[in-house]
């Protein structure tokens, strides 16, 4: 849309300036060279902001996963401790159950 206007703007500059002095031409000229300038810095600007904010919520992102992946190690960790105690009771109760009484 802006490439739209810019185009359209300068079309009419030309055809207005056809009628114009050597030294308003050439002033013309010189606003316009200045505007798409103007132009491509801010294009370029906002290419670099919108770089700079991906980047940030990639690397946001990166600690967030990090961040779940240990929590899920930790309760992993936990799991396994209380699977095992489990475990060690079950086969101390199964060997009281089952082993033959002392005389």
């Amino acid at each position: 849309m802006r490439k739209t206007l810019f185009v359209t703007l300068s079309l009419a500059a030309g055809l207005s300036l056809a009628g114009c002095s050597q030294q308003t031409q050439e002033n013309a000229e010189k606003t316009a060279d200045s505007a798409a300038s103007d132009a491509g810095a801010t294009a370029s600007d906002a290419v670099e902001d919108a770089a700079a904010a991906a980047g940030k919520a990639a690397s946001e992102g990166a600690e967030a996963i990090s961040g779940a992946a240990d929590k899920a190690a930790t309760a992993a960790a936990q799991a396994g401790d209380k699977i095992e105690e489990g475990v060690d009771k079950a086969r101390a109760d199964i060997h009281e159950k089952t082993a033959p009484e002392k005389k």
